[in-house]
């Protein structure tokens, strides 16, 4: 079974491996969803078994609330959120904390990286969502110049939120080292991408070979 922790206003589940490399990612959940959305499991369970300690977590609006969307004014307390869980990762390992998250949690984790560049080592931006569906010159990227953290993206061909196109056009905005595992045929929800842990992290660490 899963162990639970809370700490910082945030709260979820580690999932501790058998053999540890000494590293620890941690995983947050979409605006309409929590930390026990099914790609988040099957990450963190794969990603553990691959020798990695895992955090996924609920944002501090999801605690306030069980359902519904963020409010824009939640955002700044979710950042901090972010910071929490990668915090108690760092007192967990004694290697790298890569920050990661599905859609709104992985635009947040972006977000505060910008803020605080040696937060994490590295991101894993599940489905970021560019900007919102049909309306692709909302583009959610004013922060991306301020990115110094590696990131990769994994994004889907049928993605209502942005295109690997338009995604390649904004990670060139970024000046850290990037990468994008485009997934051929998924939707928003990624769901195919839980299957693809040893393809992530493999570029994850070519990512941060020369970090």
């Amino acid at each position: 079974m899963d162990e639970t922790f809370e700490s910082g206003g945030v709260r979820g589940f580690v999932h501790r491996p058998e053999q540890e490399s000494g590293d620890a990612i941690v995983l947050t959940h979409g605006a309409g969803s929590n930390a026990n959305a099914p790609l988040l499991v099957k990450l963190a369970r794969a990603f553990a078994e691959n020798g990695h300690l895992v955090l996924r977590y609920d944002l501090p609006f999801r605690i306030a609330r069980s359902g519904g969307p963020p409010m824009p004014a939640s955002a700044a307390r979710d950042r901090e959120g972010v910071a929490a869980a990668i915090d108690f990762a760092r007192k967990m390992v004694r290697g790298r904390v890569i920050a990661g998250g599905h859609s709104y949690g992985g635009r947040q984790t972006s977000m505060l990286a910008a803020e605080r560049p040696h937060a994490a080592d590295a991101l894993l931006l599940l489905s970021y969502p560019l900007h919102p569906p049909k309306k692709p010159e909302q583009k959610r990227t004013a922060h991306l110049p301020e990115l110094h953290t590696p990131a990769l993206f994994v994004h889907g061909t049928a993605d209502g939120f942005g295109s690997p196109e338009e995604l390649r056009e904004a990670m060139a905005l970024i000046p850290a080292r990037t990468d994008l595992l485009v997934v051929e045929g998924a939707g928003h929800d990624l769901k195919r991408a839980g299957d693809m842990a040893a393809d992530i992290l493999e570029r994850l660490y070519a990512l941060t070979a020369h970090r």
